[in-house]
């Protein structure tokens, strides 16, 4: 085990960034749906547009991880990626809420806006990755659980300023409403705040944090440096020696994303309908319900955040992980049989326990059995799948589960709340060892 400790500041350091990041990802997953809708996409289709998020991460999260692995320069070998993803999510920030007002036709503004959202995804999904890479390359054993929850705290935090920023501008006087088919300048606003945010935020963290040169990475890692016939490893050897817990905590994963994934898409429509009783994307009302949803997702983070504290204090990781995913799964059900917006705190609140076992603890498990591996990059942009394929799998599914349901949007957030259960279920099959077989 690595014994060289981080201060508590070093460790926040290290995460900052992510604060920015985590502030351009909240605005993406609150108001996606909104703007789409807005624009005029039909509901039964709105979760096709949720597949290119975690598309994009699929495709690019491996490749970031793996060609960070080869990478060293003068300015790191994570903070390269990370700084050039945050800077073309700034431009994307400030081009995507834009496109109802370019005077385009219905399609061309489609097609402007899933362009851009491509393009945000990718950018997002490149910033995002360094700072989990940097917290395997740079912490030890000892300290990852304290560091991922920093991280945590950072990432709901950030949240928490993004689902509000609507709300906010709305509160002090911006438009909350547009022409049919623009987006209301109350959302616009909030994409430019925080797309200055974000490269303040990154750059902190790229003038803060210096990565090891190889050979104290080497050292610290315990890796023995190879002299002779360079290896060549690809992603197919690398999933067929990774550790059990890599596979075991991955179908955990499945369920919980597929749940997150049905809140992002449908929360929107749901509580519109149950608490605003309305279904017309061109009212107030629904527009209400939009700014709404972020004040929710904001108690959900709230929530997280406070739960991320008390992770740490659990002996058992399983334990933490099964009484944060039932609280989630208590607050989907509740959703749907709540008509009072005020009540909806209590059930996001609870949701935020899901959330939070959900970004600190996977990570924590899985690099512990990474320890001493070459490829840590790597396997955690392999590792993204098991973020990605439920989410694309759920997007595809969901036009379909939304039909069954009867077209009701709170129900969508009911099977959510069942998909959780289903997770709870899984964490006793994960296998958690500190083994690692280095790819020959």
């Amino acid at each position: 085990m690595n014994n060289k400790n981080l201060s508590f500041w070093q460790l926040w350091n290290i995460s900052f960034g992510f604060f920015g990041v985590q502030i351009a990802y909240s605005l993406q997953s609150a108001n996606i749906s909104r703007i789409f809708a807005t624009l005029g996409a039909d509901p039964h289709n709105l979760s096709y547009f949720w597949i290119l998020p975690p598309l994009m991460g699929i495709i690019v999260q491996p490749i970031i991880g793996s060609m960070s692995d080869k990478t060293w320069c003068r300015f790191g070998r994570r903070i390269p990626y990370l700084f050039l993803g945050a800077l073309i999510a700034v431009i994307v920030m400030c081009l995507l809420p834009n496109a109802g007002s370019f005077h385009f036709t219905f399609k061309s503004a489609m097609i402007f806006g899933v362009i851009s959202l491509i393009f945000l995804d990718t950018s997002i999904n490149m910033a995002m990755q360094p700072f989990k890479m940097l917290v395997g390359d740079m912490v030890n054993e000892k300290q990852k659980g304290l560091a991922y929850s920093i991280q945590s705290f950072l990432c709901n935090a950030g949240s928490l300023v993004g689902y509000l920023f609507p709300f906010f501008f709305t509160w002090i006087g911006i438009s909350n409403t547009a022409a049919e088919g623009v987006i209301p300048d109350s959302v616009i606003y909030s994409f430019y705040i925080g797309a200055a945010i974000l490269i303040l935020c990154v750059i902190y963290t790229t003038l803060k944090v210096k990565e090891m040169p190889p050979k104290e990475y080497a050292e610290f890692h315990h890796i023995q440096e190879n002299t002779g016939k360079k290896e060549k490893v690809n992603f197919v050897i690398l999933l067929k020696n990774a550790p059990s817990t890599f596979w075991t905590v991955g179908v955990v994963q499945f369920f919980c994303w597929a749940a997150f994934m049905y809140m992002w898409t449908y929360t929107n429509g749901a509580i519109a309908d149950t608490c605003w009783n309305t279904t017309n994307v061109q009212s107030a009302e629904y527009q209400e319900a939009g700014n709404w949803v972020g004040v929710l997702f904001a108690m959900q983070a709230i929530g997280s955040v406070l739960w991320a504290m008390v992770i740490p204090l659990f002996k058992s990781h399983k334990v933490a992980y099964v009484v944060s995913l039932l609280c989630g799964a208590a607050g989907f059900i509740s959703t749907a049989f709540i008509s009072n917006q005020y009540i909806l705190f209590g059930s996001y609140f609870l949701i935020g326990f899901a959330w939070a076992a959900m970004l600190a603890l996977p990570f924590t498990i899985l690099t512990n059995s990474l320890s001493g591996s070459k490829y840590m990059g790597s396997y955690l942009g392999l590792f993204n799948g098991t973020i990605c394929l439920p989410q694309i799998i759920a997007a595809l599914a969901g036009g379909t589960l939304l039909k069954l349901v009867g077209g009701s949007q709170a129900y969508m957030l009911v099977i959510a709340g069942i998909l959780l259960l289903l997770g709870i279920v899984a964490v006793f099959i994960i296998k958690e060892n500190t083994s690692y077989r280095n790819a020959e």
